[in-house]
């Protein structure tokens, strides 16, 4: 019997998927230097790597998407974007971007000076790597029980309270010209954040006098999880509950690839309207006018109808019931699993399941190179390949706490068999996992250097 709901919705259209012999993917792999992004998709299976822009879009979408309206300034699209915004988000001012990146780029490039901290629960890689780029320092504050992948804590994206207190006084507010949280937690196992400590972390902000963004991506899985497991909210919509999370910070980033189901969009969301202006005239530099930001007008369209489907709850019990599904079965086969279940991702603890491998040699990488090569399955690397960096000031390789790799599961677009053949190939490599070998990185940029390194293997000599 299946452990999660069925899904809330009939295929109406395919995509043809192949697996390639075991001779083709490892010459694929060679050609890729071991980095899973080289790879091309008709190489891959069953792909993981990410649910950014991923998913599959509903007809409403795709009938929304037939009467975009493309004029360059004052577009239906946007006005009709505009509305949708208002009604989930509740802040005065709002751009489009064309992803969520952008919007990143644009709020450093007119709030954050060199030298300047931004605490949050935990930066994903492309705030991180647009903070560092304008010389800035991203700091991760979430509380102990994230690192415990065994911890049954409902709530382990939330922000470590007396952490961020203890951080600012210790800087200085002055060096801080902005506070984030992402939800979920996508670099910690895509865990939740209360609502409970979302107050508290928008209280010490405003203490302090610190600007609050929140990094929204999957803030529709976020609300469904307070939905669930947050005392006084299970009465609540999800669209209350979103309203309420929003209500609490000064603006938002989001990538729309994620919780709106589209292929591509973004926006950057803020009441200050100073910054707001300052925002539009970067935005026309870098993106596009103020009402198209880099989009189409027909993705507007399909951002305006995906941001109230991502709310929709039986679709969002349907989605975060896949994830537990999967986190269960690799469970029963004895792979080491963040638990509980986040939202749009299974995430494997690399550094337990291969212990041989140090850090230095990336466990996670190693991992995500044999899923592929077992089984032409497609993960990521969330571990020393994506978020070791060196100190600024000592020049020491600091390694994240974690080692994992993340099975990213796409919205609306595997069933059940695929997950079922995802635990079948990993089931294979644990019982020659002692083998794997580690990787030395041959050559790779200094920021965000997972999306384009080159890898080799570390051949031991006996």
């Amino acid at each position: 019997m299946s452990m999660h709901p069925p899904e809330p919705f009939r295929i109406k259209m395919v995509e043809s998927i192949h697996l390639i012999n075991k001779q083709d993917r490892e010459q694929a792999l060679q050609r890729a230097g071991y980095n899973i992004f080289g790879l091309k998709s008709d190489e891959v299976f069953i792909d993981l790597l990410t649910d950014s822009g991923t998913g599959a879009m509903s007809q409403d979408q795709w009938a929304a998407m037939m009467i975009g309206d493309e004029s360059y300034a004052g577009a239906r699209s946007f006005h009709w974007l505009s509305s949708t915004m208002e009604e989930i988000f509740g802040f005065r001012h709002f751009v489009p971007t064309h992803q969520g990146r952008a919007a990143e780029n644009i709020l450093c490039a007119v709030i954050l000076q060199k030298g300047q901290y931004v605490p949050s629960n935990m930066h994903f890689d492309t705030t991180e790597g647009n903070i560092r780029a304008r010389g800035g320092r991203p700091t991760n504050l979430i509380i102990k029980e994230a690192f415990d992948t065994t911890s049954p804590h409902p709530f382990k994206g939330n922000m470590d309270l007396k952490k961020l207190e203890d951080f600012i006084n210790q800087i200085g507010p002055e060096n801080i010209p902005l506070g984030m949280i992402t939800i979920t937690n996508n670099a910690g196992g895509g865990q939740p954040v209360s609502m409970e400590n979302l107050k508290a972390v928008s209280e010490i902000y405003q203490s302090f006098g610190i600007p609050f963004f929140i990094d929204a991506c999957r803030f529709a899985e976020n609300t469904y999880f307070i939905k669930l497991r947050e005392p006084g909210y299970g009465e609540k919509t999800t669209l209350e509950i979103a309203r309420e999370i929003f209500s609490l910070a000064d603006g938002a980033t989001m990538s729309a690839k994620k919780d709106a189901i589209v292929n591509i969009g973004g926006f950057l969301a803020l009441n200050d309207t100073e910054m707001f202006e300052q925002i539009c005239n970067e935005l026309i530099l870098r993106e596009g006018f103020i009402t198209y930001g880099g989009l189409a007008g027909r993705d507007l369209n399909a951002i305006a109808v995906g941001l109230r489907e991502g709310l929709q709850e039986d679709y969002l019990a349907y989605r975060l019931g896949q994830t537990e599904y999967l986190v269960s079965e690799l469970k029963k086969n004895h792979v080491p699993v963040i638990e509980p279940a986040g939202g749009h991702a299974v995430y494997i603890d690399a550094g337990k399941m291969l212990p041989h491998i140090p850090k230095s040699e990336f466990p996670g990488q190693a991992l995500s190179v044999e899923m592929y090569r077992e089984g032409g399955i497609r993960s990521v690397e969330l571990g020393s390949v994506a978020f070791a960096f060196a100190d600024p000031d000592t020049g020491e390789m600091k390694y994240p706490e974690m080692e994992l790799v993340r099975l990213a599961l796409p919205r609306r677009t595997y069933t059940q068999s695929h997950l079922d053949y995802v635990v079948k190939v990993i089931k294979a490599i644990v019982v020659n996992k002692d083998s794997l070998p580690g990787y030395r990185i041959l050559k790779a940029p200094k920021l965000m250097r997972h999306f384009s390194a080159r890898f080799e293997p570390i051949v031991k000599e006996l």
